[in-house]
This record gives structure tokens, C-alpha cells and sequence, in this order.
């Protein structure tokens, strides 16, 4: 019998909780409407308010700032427009600024014109540059005092799982009167987030990157009298005239448990960090390697590297037929093996960059799993060694 395939792509998504996928069976089972006023549809109403709790306690947020959405990218679409109506300042939200190395979801999908966009760089660690920050809020305030300009920031990397310094940027943004919203998609349920330590107006987060399903995620803000007024999904009024459409029950059900356990188990994921320094100790044998992100703080479970001689598509394919699951990016880009926006805004070489590989280890990730990936690719290194030798 073959051995069991080894899945160490869990920043793409992981595997769904034992207790989420017996917590969505019972939801389903019963039948009503949450928005319905017989005993059935309270009854699912109760569950989703119970759910919409949960979500909350994972980020510290109150229960009543959490949207539910299709996930991570609409979170962050919903957020990401000209049309906030903020009763703490009646200024009109006019310009976006997204640091170099944010998600599809923010790079694409912001509701600002591309010309009222503007890029704040990195370093080669991945980390936004502060002084950029500050320069392009204050020549902001300083020109449009009648207006305000928003700050979209990742809290960690989905491709290096580099951690980026929110709270100091929440700083400078609050200090020119401005909004920032954090793509925490890839932190929560791996690392503490809490959106008032951060000083985040709004969170987006995704059930399916910490063992709930795929197809379910929250908008989350900090301020009660914070709102969107231009909804992406438009219908009967459901999430408070947030988002229309009826409420997939089962996957909020789904979502709270894994909120839960997820919370529950940072610790145990914080433990991922020594094996992910294994395997990169081990990898720096077969020869020359880069980690991307290295120095910076990063999330415990993601590797983000080149070794020099090993191409992205190569090694991905060659660990694939041995039964090994790894990414070379972003899931959410269209082509696996596309050069990476991410690298080339740190300042990569393109030659490097054509070598990345990302192994995110999970929840349920073991040492011996780990093990198996660097045999595997100690045996891909050495062939490739031998072709440049020949």
C-alpha cells in the first residue's frame, strides 16, 4: 500500500475540524429560515447570533461588528469603498493606500479607481516602510484636509508569513484622521488578534483558513456606528442592510466551532514554529537557500524559500508524484507557478523568484510528515545538482 499523501499547504486551506463538519450536519438537519418569525426560523436565527458571538470572542471584537460573508475576499471587498459613513467624522473617504505585498483580494478588488490607489512599499523582508506610510498621509491631510484616505494592510503574508507591524501603522493612519481595514485572513487562528490592540476600523477573516469550511468569512468592525453604504450583495436587508441574501446556517455553525477550537489551540500552533525551523536548518544542507521573510517575525507554520538549482515548477511537480502536497504562492492567482507580486515587490530577483516554494503547515501537521517533505526534496535538490553538474 502507498503511504498517505502529505498536505503542507495549509495557508491555501486546511483540513475542516472533526466538530465542524458534525456541528454543520446538525444545522442542516433542521429546517428554517433565520429571518422567518416561527419557531423554526428563531431557532436558526439564535444559531447564527450564538455563531456571530464565537466569531467575535476569536478577534476581540463585540458580536454585533460581525458581518457575516462569503469569505475573506468579499470581507475585504465590502470594506475597501469610497462609501463609509463614519458618525466619529463626516469627511469623505476619497483614497486607498494598500501596502506592495497585500492580497488579490485588496490588490483587485478595492471599489477606489485605480488613479486614487496608491502603493506603499516594502523592505526586502516584506515589512511596509513606516516612513512611506507617514509621508503619504501627511501629504494627504496636508492637500485634501476635507477629505480622508483609507490604509489596507495585511496583518501576515499569505505567501512568506511575514507579520506585518498593524498596530504601528493603525498609529500613524489615526494620526491624520484616516481608516485602515486588516486583511487578517491568514492570522487569525493562527496567532492573538485582537482588532482594538491593532486599532483596525475593520478585519476580514476566513473560516476555511483555520479548520471551518470554504464559503464563509466576516467583515468585522470596531466601531458600532461604522457602515458600508454601498452593499456588494443587495436583497432583503439580512446582516443589518450589511449583506442581502439568506445566511448559509450550516457554514456559520461551521465557522463558530472552528472559531473556537481554533482560539482554543493557538498554543499547540505556536508550537509549529520549531517544526518549520527543522525544515529549514534542513533544506540550508542541500545547498544554497533563501527563506523570504527571514528576520522578520512570521507566522509559525509558513516557509517561503528558494534553493538555488530548483525551480518552482520542478519541485512542485516532483513532490506532487511523491505524494507530497506544497504551493509555489498565492491559491488565489490565477497560475501556480506565475512569477510572485509579492517577491517582486520585496525586491527579488526574478532568477531567485522562479525557485519560491511554500510549505504552511497546519493544524494537523506532524513531525513525520515533515520528515517525509524533506527527504523528498533533499532527493529533488541532489538530481538537480546533478544536471548542473553534468
Amino acid at each position: 500500500m502507498s503511504p498517505r499523501r502529505v498536505y503542507l499547504d495549509h495557508n491555501a486551506t486546511t483540513a475542516v475540524r472533526p466538530a465542524v463538519i458534525a456541528a454543520m450536519a446538525e444545522a442542516l438537519a433542521e429546517v428554517g429560515n433565520p429571518s422567518s418569525v416561527h419557531a423554526e426560523g428563531r431557532a436558526k436565527r439564535a444559531l447564527v447570533e450564538r455563531a456571530r458571538a464565537e466569531v467575535a470572542a476569536l478577534v476581540g471584537a463585540r458580536a454585533d461588528g460581525v458581518v457575516f460573508t462569503s469569505g475573506g475576499t468579499e470581507a475585504s471587498n465590502l470594506a475597501l469603498t469610497p462609501a463609509i459613513r463614519d458618525p466619529r467624522d463626516p469627511r469623505p473617504v476619497t483614497r486607498l493606500a494598500a501596502s506592495a505585498v497585500e492580497h488579490p483580494a485588496v490588490r483587485a478588488g478595492a471599489r477606489f479607481s485605480p488613479d486614487a490607489v496608491e502603493t506603499i512599499p516594502v523592505d526586502r523582508r516584506g515589512v511596509i516602510d513606516l516612513d512611506a506610510l507617514e509621508a503619504a498621509f501627511a501629504r494627504h491631510a496636508a492637500a485634501r484636509p476635507r477629505e480622508r484616505m483609507m490604509l489596507a494592510l495585511m496583518v501576515a503574508n499569505n505567501e512568506t508569513g511575514v507579520i506585518q507591524p498593524v498596530a504601528a501603522a493603525a498609529a500613524i493612519v489615526k494620526r491624520h484622521g484616516g481608516l485602515i481595514h486588516a486583511d487578517a485572513v491568514q492570522a487569525a487562528g493562527k496567532i492573538p488578534v485582537d482588532i482594538g490592540a491593532l486599532g483596525c476600523d475593520f478585519l476580514a477573516i476566513a473560516a476555511h483558513k483555520f479548520g471551518g469550511p470554504a464559503g464563509v468569512g466576516a467583515l468585522v468592525r470596531a466601531e458600532e456606528g461604522l457602515f458600508v453604504e454601498s452593499p456588494i450583495v443587495r436583497g432583503g436587508g439580512q446582516e443589518k442592510g450589511w449583506r442581502g441574501g439568506t445566511e448559509s446556517v450550516a457554514a456559520i455553525a461551521g465557522f463558530a466551532v472552528a472559531a473556537r477550537e481554533a482560539a482554543a489551540g493557538l498554543g499547540a500552533f505556536a508550537d509549529l514554529g520549531p517544526l518549520r525551523d527543522r525544515i529549514e536548518r534542513a533544506l540550508a544542507e542541500f545547498g544554497p537557500l533563501t527563506v523570504f521573510g527571514a528576520g522578520a517575525p512570521r507566522l509559525p507554520n509558513t516557509s517561503c524559500f528558494a534553493l538555488q538549482g530548483v525551480t518552482s515548477q520542478h519541485a512542485l511537480m516532483a513532490l506532487d508524484l511523491a505524494g507530497i502536497a506544497v504551493s509555489a504562492g498565492s491559491a488565489c492567482s490565477s497560475g501556480a507557478t506565475k512569477a510572485s507580486p509579492v517577491l517582486d515587490a520585496m525586491g527579488i530577483s526574478p532568477d531567485l523568484a522562479q525557485g519560491m516554494v511554500r510549505v504552511s503547515l497546519g493544524w494537523t501537521s506532524t513531525a513525520a510528515e515533515a520528515e517525509r517533505f524533506i527527504a523528498a526534496f533533499g532527493e529533488i535538490a541532489r538530481r538537480a545538482a546533478a544536471r548542473g553538474a553534468a
